[in-house]
């Protein structure tokens, strides 16, 4: 694992200020511990991020088609993600790691330079998003779904299934971060110590859901080659904001 530290974003320092200083409004206060104060109190916002292999990736797929009518377009574009899905459990998905991400059904027309536009019929697609669990298998797991007949792909995007252990890792390094930063400015401003006042954690929406894949490739044919894949390492962080009473 590798670890990157980023610089306390904020240094605020006056006598008797309050023990528990609010967080943004973006974020919710996780866990706080909160002592009285004394002497002047300086507030710290540290962030670390652990650096790691992941074990899980997410992409999205599925099927577009088109016909003359709407329930042609819907019932052809069924029976084609109906035999999708069933390629897709037959690489070993299970059902819980497949979940229909968005249909949409349009209308389609030509615009010749010349004249009015021409409706030609209705264009239905149905994608759904696939959470792979042995990473090691998802090039060729790609490759024989658009061989399956799926037509769109987006993602990968990875990430690590379950991330208690290295969120651990994150918030134990921002505590010792914290720590020399606020003894250092203490020492700076003519006192001998600090003493902690109070920790809370920002907690940020989804930070630790997989999120929708991005673009990689859309209506991709049977007959490409097999995806290269590359995990690569993916970054967890954790962001505590503290407060602590510099003394003499």
């Amino acid at each position: 694992m590798t670890y990157f530290r980023r610089p306390a974003l904020a240094l605020l320092l006056g006598a008797a200020l309050p023990a528990a200083m609010a967080l943004p409004a973006s974020a919710a206060s996780a866990a706080q511990v909160q002592v009285p104060s004394q002497g002047p109190v300086i507030s710290l916002s540290v962030t670390e991020e652990v650096r790691s292999s992941p074990d899980a990736a997410s992409f999205g797929t599925g099927v577009t088609t088109t016909a003359p009518t709407a329930s042609a377009a819907l019932r052809q574009n069924s029976q084609q993600m109906q035999a999708l899905i069933k390629r897709i459990k037959a690489l070993g998905v299970e059902d819980k790691d497949i979940q229909t991400s968005g249909i949409s059904l349009n209308a389609q027309y030509d615009y010749p330079r010349d004249g009015e536009r021409q409706f030609t019929g209705y264009q239905v697609s149905n994608m759904v998003t696939v959470t792979v669990r042995k990473i090691d298998r998802l090039g060729d797991m790609l490759d024989k779904i658009v061989a399956g007949g799926a037509d769109n792909l987006n993602g990968p995007r990875f990430f690590i299934a379950d991330d208690m252990a290295v969120k651990a890792e994150a918030r134990a390094r921002t505590i010792r971060s914290a720590q020399a930063q606020a003894l250092a400015y203490a020492k700076a401003a003519g006192y001998s110590d600090i003493r902690l006042l109070s920790i809370s954690e920002a907690v940020f929406n989804g930070g630790g859901e997989p999120q929708p894949p991005r673009p990689m490739a859309a209506r991709l044919k049977a007959e490409d080659a097999s995806a290269p894949v590359q995990p690569g390492e993916v970054g967890t962080s954790v962001t505590v904001a503290f407060d602590y009473e510099m003394v003499r």
